[in-house]
């Protein structure tokens, strides 16, 4: 009898969790960056649009952060370093005030500006060629690690990316935004 009922739990299987990779604690995670770069025209209502690609695990219950990149730095060592700030971003400006912000679901990420100005007046260096990441991991790997969101490099550290993990895709001139029903 006593075999019989270990066979049972033996052969017992739960749901299976999400999938992951090790890391080099033993602790298994899924995390993945984006960078797009892109510019908000009238033509694209000052949007940006990126979907998730079809090789991308995102589920509902992720975190999606979206970095700007705000500027570059003389490092210590004299060389240039990229400032990284989280979404939202207010700017306040002589017209007005002016604000990155974005939002998201499983499957696509869209980067917006908010603010009491024209847009459409708005300087090259604020609405040309911006450069932004997306990050996406499991929201327990936050809560368990107790991590800052907002510094960007203790992130990409503690979710163990390097530099050549990053997907850059080029969004560009994006003219077409899908509908919102």
């Amino acid at each position: 009898m006593l075999i019989a009922a270990f066979a049972i739990l033996v052969s017992c299987r739960g749901e299976q969790g999400r999938p992951g990779e090790d890391g080099l604690d033993g602790i298994s995670f899924l995390g993945s960056v984006y960078e797009i770069e892109g510019d908000f025209l009238p033509e694209n209502d000052f949007r940006l649009y990126f979907e998730f690609p079809a090789s991308a695990d995102v589920y509902e219950s992720d975190i999606v952060l979206v970095y700007i990149l705000w500027e570059q730095a003389e490092g210590n060592n004299n060389q240039m370093m990229d400032v990284w700030r989280l979404l939202p971003q207010t700017v306040l400006l002589d017209e007005g005030i002016l604000q990155y912000n974005f939002d998201y679901t499983f499957a696509d990420v869209q980067i917006f500006l908010e603010g009491t100005l024209d847009f459409n007046d708005l300087l090259p260096a604020e609405a040309l060629d911006q450069v932004f990441r997306i990050v996406v991991f499991p929201a327990d790997f936050v809560l368990k690690n107790n991590l800052n969101i907002y510094d960007y490099d203790m992130m990409m550290k503690s979710l163990r990316i390097t530099p050549e993990a990053i997907h850059k895709i080029d969004i560009g001139q994006v003219r077409e935004i899908p509908e919102i029903n």
